[in-house]
């Protein structure tokens, strides 16, 4: 089936939707669906949008978008944004009485996996004609496979503030779960690929693994599963993930973020638009968020690096003699948290390797929890703001809910830093390394045992 999707921002212009305070429905929907369009395009899937600006739409015109653009068929998706309103708290999905629930509890299970509780998958009905579907977007759409996606409540404190930093991370998730769905290989906007499968009707993990020229127990392990039974509309992972592309001697790789134009990202690497666009073989200006360019890299000498215990990204700039910044860029980072035994190139024109082993390491790595600050931490391991900043190599002291900091002058220890990849569970890592679940869930402040590709995890010595 050749799935096409309708991303629509509910209410807008005239109509809020749900408000607290200064805070609209509409221009949360507007965002997120600005979002799912632009990735669903990155992912190659054909897609439209009811709305991409803040304006009025009537009933018409926006069922008009959602049934004329691609058709009135079951193999049209229309995912319809919204946020809830009422005192709860947590996400909700509505699917229509003609669908089944397999998509509605894909997409409630993946935005649960970013840390928003799930609160129901259910479907609604009109209640004068409990026949027909309460909302006209399910009910004016016969045949189409339509969904209203609730992100959380704008009047619970708790949302509010996982609509304001999060909202994105649910968005991906919805763009995960359909991808998924629909057969089309998801590619994170950070590139990392997933081949998945969803189980069908007659479906063995034999006939999955022949298909798929794998073995029964490949998939058992990529899949963390403990026997054979399938179950109809589970998604299987079929081959190990593909990280982003990596740096050549001739270029780097950068991920295009939300404002960058090619005149601003030419300018970040000293390079020019028309050596981006030559590069790329792109017959436009126009990006997209995380959409990956080649960046001609400057000619220069360079060398490898194996980062030690104790490392930081500011430590290593200044033994070498060059800045941070300059490493990152080399090393396409998106983040300046190191793992112990990761290469490192280290741009530079005449310095060499200090010959001088490390220092011993007198940090301790700490997960930032709900309601820490800066000046909490330090205070809890009698530092100062100023060495956890530079030990980070912070600029802001704004911290996130799991963000890794190394803490100065806290006491040595052999903890180390893991990278979850596909396959991975907490039981899986926890016995690779000799510990327990407990132990690492402690450490890293987990509440559940749901994982994602790419996580960093503390594993205790």
């Amino acid at each position: 089936m050749n799935y096409k999707v309708i991303v629509d921002a509910g209410h807008g212009g005239d109509d809020p939707g749900a408000v607290s305070g200064n805070l609209k429905e509409k221009d949360f929907t507007l965002e997120a669906a600005n979002y799912m369009y632009n990735r669903f395009r990155e992912l190659g899937v054909p897609v439209a949008i009811t709305r991409d600006v803040d304006k009025t739409l009537t009933r018409e015109e926006r069922l008009n978008t959602m049934t004329n653009t691609f058709g009135n068929g079951p193999e049209v998706i229309i995912l319809s944004n919204h946020i809830n309103a009422g005192g709860g708290e947590g996400a909700e999905i509505v699917y229509p009485l003609r669908s089944t629930d397999v998509l509605a509890k894909s997409i409630l299970e993946e935005i649960g996996s970013e840390g928003q509780i799930m609160r129901k998958y259910y479907q609604r009905r009109l209640p004068e004609n409990p026949s027909k579907d309460y909302y006209y977007i399910m009910r004016e759409t016969p045949n189409t496979t339509s969904l209203l996606i609730e992100y959380g409540f704008i009047d619970n404190a708790n949302d509010v503030k996982k609509l304001q930093n999060n909202l994105l991370d649910y968005v991906e998730a919805v763009v995960r779960a359909v991808a998924r769905y629909i057969g089309v290989p998801y590619v994170s906007p950070g590139g990392i690929t997933e081949e998945t499968y969803t189980v069908q009707k007659g479906d063995s993990l034999y006939s999955i693994a022949q298909r798929f020229n794998t073995t029964v127990d490949k998939l058992k392990e990529l899949n963390n599963l403990t026997s054979n039974n399938l179950s109809i509309g589970q998604v299987l992972i079929i081959s190990e993930a593909k990280g982003p592309e990596k740096p050549s001697g001739d270029y780097i790789v950068h991920t295009v973020k939300k404002g960058d134009t090619l005149y601003s990202i030419a300018r970040e690497y000293e390079t020019t638009v028309d050596e981006i666009l030559k590069l790329n073989n792109l017959g436009t200006t126009a990006l997209s968020i995380g959409q990956t360019l080649k960046i001609p890299q400057k000619t220069q000498s360079s060398l490898t690096y194996t980062v030690q215990k104790g490392d930081s990204l500011w430590k290593i700039a200044n033994n070498f003699g060059v800045s941070v910044d300059s490493i990152i860029q080399a090393n396409n980072l998106s983040g300046t948290n190191l793992s112990i035994g990761q290469q490192l190139i280290i741009p530079s024109t005449t310095t060499t390797p200090p010959s001088t082993p490390p220092e011993e390491d007198t940090t301790q790595l700490y997960v930032v929890k709900s309601g820490d600050s800066l000046w909490s931490i330090a205070r809890q391991f009698n530092t100062t703001v100023a060495e956890i900043r530079r030990e980070n190599n912070l600029t802001t002291d704004v911290l996130q809910v799991g963000q890794l900091l190394r803490i100065p002058g806290s006491g040595g220890n052999n903890d180390m830093i893991y990278y979850v990849k596909s396959g991975d569970s907490l039981w899986k890592i926890a016995n690779q390394f000799g510990t327990t679940v407990d132990e690492i869930k402690n450490k890293n402040g987990l509440t559940t045992n749901v994982l994602q590709i790419g996580q960093q995890l503390i594993i205790p010595n």
